[in-house]
């Protein structure tokens, strides 16, 4: 694979000594006992392990830097990712050994990829022993014999470690900094364990389309045909309820690779949303909070009864659950599956003028992937107003590509012709309105779609062509309520939803201007008619 030699300056070296052989790839027992007598977390009834992350109930895509050097100074797209020096990088990495030295660290040798052909291996040190057991979960767990060595990428992560914008180049006391060169991710001022994974799903980002591997932020399934399908998504539009499918198998819920030998996992763990969570939709996934082992992050639970409360926002809007892949019944315990026969784009449209279902051609389906929408509602991040708020995160995952959007497009677009894909829009936002006026697409609903368009019947279904988006959605579906699949018709005012229509096609041209110099006619003229 494509990974920097390795190279015995990188760093991790020095941070061996203050993790002692003890607390060197711990068991979640022992993980459990160190958490709790440090007083990390407690333990809920039926035993996860409830912590709390403080300040950052998210990621902090504005304190995170890659290092510029003659390099990447021509491989990283610049536009988005923010540069440190190779000098500031000397000076935090000095600066978060010497706060090592007072504090046991706890290791981890772990592996990004699940295809042996195309994965890395990762050293991970954590101040926190929940941190350790977190990435225990995420990542992909190798036989103890094949553990050691000299890895590919090392990880320190240390939330107790405050950084100085004004000594170190960044932009607050927390950081995320990344050395391509030197293969090392130093992580500092906060608890929010998801950086450390995020991390990891940056490097391969990097790494991987070099040997032609599309790194991808989604989440794979596979049926008893080996039908595998691919869930493109942002946070909260639905990869990891919509992919825990009880008749289909789940490859992975958040980080895959697609390449020859088929599809990939990164990670050997699920990190799902809790808030709301419902145990009548989404019953594999809501068995795991009554599980020994899980991390819930941020999840109110009653100090007396140790009664979970998956409903208390009180924390943060954005609580989590780690947990093992091999919780979820029907999970692939070797995280690979074969072509797929489907990609599906998900987005929790607010706005209420998506239909929940249409049918992409290869040049839609690039314009969409490269636009990567979603729009957020009031109470998911601060800030935001009474109105939706369109996202833009091209790929689905922005923060996390070091490299021009066009390169990933590109390898997308080459392998969905190549093993003739079909593709889909998913919405799983509003319809009847916008938030605040209709209501969410019930989720039975779009499991019916999903199935009809996963088992082959979506694609001889009788369509209309949507006049302002182009893409083709069905006129009917077994199971499924008509009106929702002419979304004007779901609003007492059409006029209005025309109006709002209007203004989201707007709103994804004025976003695609940045990609039309490197995309084809054909990609360019499937864009929405403002």
């Amino acid at each position: 694979m494509g990974a920097p030699a390795p190279s015995h300056d990188s760093g991790e070296k020095n941070f061996l000594a203050f993790a002692p052989s003890k607390l060197t790839n711990l068991s979640a027992e022992a993980l459990y006992q160190h958490a709790v007598q440090r007083g990390e977390g407690e333990i809920a009834k039926g035993g996860p392990l409830v912590v709390k992350t403080g300040e950052h109930t998210g990621r902090s895509a504005q304190d995170k830097f890659i290092v510029r050097q003659d390099e990447t100074e021509k491989t990283i797209w610049w536009d988005a990712n923010k540069a440190i020096t190779p000098e500031q990088f000397d000076t935090l990495h000095s600066d978060m050994l010497e706060y090592a030295s007072v504090h046991e660290l706890f290791m981890q040798d772990l592996r990004g990829g699940a295809d042996k052909d195309y994965s890395i291996n990762v050293r991970v040190f954590t101040q926190f022993a929940w941190h350790s057991l977190f990435i225990q979960h995420l990542l992909v767990r190798p036989p103890m014999d094949e553990r050691g060595g000299i890895p590919d990428f090392t990880i320190v992560d240390l939330p107790g470690f405050e950084a100085d914008p004004e000594k170190h180049g960044c932009r607050s006391k927390t950081v995320i900094a990344v050395d391509f060169v030197r293969r090392l991710v130093l992580i500092g001022g906060t608890s929010y364990a998801g950086e450390m994974k995020k991390s990891v799903f940056t490097i391969l980002n990097y790494l991987l389309p070099n040997d032609g591997i599309m790194p991808m932020h989604c989440s794979v399934n596979v049926g008893e045909k080996d039908d595998s399908a691919i869930f493109f998504g942002l946070s909260g539009t639905g990869k990891t309820t919509l992919s825990a499918d009880p008749k289909r198998t789940l490859i992975g819920d958040d980080e895959h690779g697609w390449g020859p030998n088929g599809l990939f996992n990164f990670e050997g763990g699920c990190y799902a949303k809790m808030i709301r969570l419902s145990e009548s939709a989404e019953p594999e996934i809501y068995a795991t909070t009554k599980r020994f082992g899980t991390v819930l992050e941020n999840v109110v639970m009653d100090p007396a009864t140790r009664e979970l409360d998956l409903d208390d926002a009180t924390l943060a809007e954005n609580s989590r659950g780690a947990y093992p892949i091999h919780y979820i019944p029907n999970a692939s315990l070797d995280g690979r599956a074969g072509q797929p026969h489907n990609v599906i784009m998900l987005t929790c449209d607010a706005f209420g003028v998506m239909p929940p279902i249409a049918k992409l051609s290869p040049a839609q389906a690039m314009y969409m992937f490269l636009s990567g929408y979603t729009a957020k509602v009031a109470g998911t991040e601060k800030g935001l107003g009474n109105e939706p708020q369109a996202t833009f995160s091209t790929c689905f995952g922005a923060p996390f590509m070091p490299r021009h959007p066009s390169e990933y497009g590109k390898l997308l677009g080459e392998l969905i012709d190549k093993h003739n894909v079909n593709c889909w829009l998913v919405s799983t936002g509003w319809t009847g309105g916008p938030h605040g006026v209709g209501q969410r697409m019930p989720i039975k609903e779009t499991r019916a779609l999903l199935n009809a368009a996963l088992n082959g019947s979506l694609n001889s279904a009788p369509m209309r062509e949507d006049p302002i988006f182009g893409f083709h959605v069905p006129e009917q579906v077994p199971n499924v309520d008509k009106r929702i699949l002419r979304p004007r018709d779901t609003w007492d005012d059409g006029s209005a939803y025309d109006a709002q229509a209007a203004k989201l096609a707007a709103m994804f041209v004025d976003n695609f201007k940045i990609y039309e110099d490197y995309v084809s006619d054909d990609v360019k003229s499937a864009a929405p008619k403002v």
